[in-house]
């Protein structure tokens, strides 16, 4: 036999020897723990955040965009001719009623003046001399020394004289109109404009001068549809809220920037009837504007009450989930199975809540968090959120 032959026999015995030696392996305790390592371990139920429901006293708004408006507003117009003699106040400045704002050159309205009121003397005087002229007549006629025609033009004299007189007086007060109207005052407290003519100008009778607005109390002016009406009478019928015709409902205000409702004001008006192309109401409400926070012509929101104070219970908005047309939330039993609920919402709370009217009671357990780990039936662990969702922050206890 060659060495070539027997180096083959070689390798190939040793090769057996290694395939035994694995094949003894194999069966060894590798076989035997290949059973229970073929069962797949069951998956870990999910982990979801759960929370009861906020149970609080609530009262339910509706929220209105509307424009805040002046009280009251005027344009500052000349009611003389005559050349512009002073400006007495600032542009845009805050002024009070009765203050001057423009004076027009009084010189010849007070010569104007003068010469009525002497006219009028004039006429004071006639009138004494008709008296004379009468009583001196009516003495002549009775001792037969005039005649009675005499006496009836001496009676005609006195009354003409009467009549001048008292042209003259209505002379004297015209005159004295048309000199206060050289000066032009503030008909209300308000903010003034910029004025329109410089000082010099010729002012024509009727001339725009400038304009002036009242900011305090302002109004907010909104639209109320026709469902909303609707809506707060059916209230108002139960008695949970005044009648709107009634006056005096509290409302609360913001403007565009601001988050908290720091204006208050009341309900005063509301239109006689719907606008028929809109299907909306006219309404307004008076806010106190003290410290002019609040400019007329700016865009603001207004909420008003539409029910009274009742408990309410409330879930987060993140529990919320959408079925198909519906609301639902996902609550998880005590055995940990994952129920879903539809529930019936009513309005936004401030603080992310939302009030559930009907689906959830106040002792389930909704998940908070980790919905999209959760089906409906599933096993889950549940873990209580801590603090329980906005419920701490706004110091109510969550439901027991």
């Amino acid at each position: 036999m060659s060495r070539h032959r027997k180096l083959m026999i070689g390798a190939g015995l040793s090769a057996g020897a290694a395939l035994a030696a694995a094949g003894a392996i194999w069966n060894g305790p590798w076989s035997a723990s290949q059973p229970a390592l073929a069962q797949a371990r069951p998956a870990a139920p999910p982990t979801v955040v759960v929370a009861p429901p906020v149970r609080r006293e609530v009262i339910e708004r509706r929220e209105f965009a509307g424009r805040f408006e002046p009280s009251a507003a005027v344009e500052i117009r000349a009611r003389v001719t005559g050349h512009l003699a002073s400006i007495d106040f600032e542009d845009g400045a805050v002024v009070e009623q009765g203050q001057l704002l423009f004076t027009i050159d009084p010189r010849p309205y007070r010569t104007a003046l003068d010469e009525a009121r002497a006219q009028f003397a004039s006429a004071e005087a006639q009138v004494e001399l008709a008296d004379l002229e009468l009583s001196r007549a009516e003495q002549l006629v009775t001792s037969n020394a005039a005649s009675k025609a005499t006496l009836d033009q001496r009676r005609q004299q006195k009354k003409a004289a009467d009549a001048a007189r008292g042209v003259a007086r209505a002379e004297v007060s015209r005159a004295e109109i048309d000199l206060g109207f050289t000066q032009v005052r503030a008909p209300f407290a308000g903010r003034v404009s910029n004025r329109r003519l410089d000082i010099g100008a010729l002012v024509a009778d009727g001339a725009m001068l400038t304009t002036l607005v009242a900011v305090d109390p302002i109004y907010f002016v909104f639209d109320m549809s026709e469902q909303d009406m609707l809506a707060y009478r059916q209230t108002a019928a139960g008695g949970g809220v005044p009648p709107l015709e009634a006056g005096g409902i509290a409302v609360e205000l913001r403007d565009q920037t601001d988050r908290d409702w720091r204006f208050r004001g009341t309900l005063d008006f509301v239109d006689n009837r719907l606008e028929a192309g809109a299907g909306t109401i006219r309404a307004r409400a008076l806010i106190s504007n003290a410290g002019g926070a609040l400019v007329p012509g700016q865009f603001g929101r207004a909420r008003l009450p539409f029910s009274g104070a009742y408990p309410a219970v409330m879930v987060p908005e993140t529990a919320l989930m959408t079925d198909q047309a519906d609301r639902a939330v996902l609550t998880v039993g005590a055995d940990g199975t994952v129920r879903s609920a539809k529930v019936q919402l009513g309005p936004r709370q401030e603080d992310g809540l939302r009030i559930v009217r009907s689906g959830v009671g106040p002792d389930e357990q909704v998940i908070v968090s980790g919905q999209l780990r959760a089906r409906p039936g599933q096993k889950v662990t549940a873990r209580t959120a801590e603090p329980p969702p906005r419920a701490a922050q706004l110091g109510v206890a969550p439901a027991n």
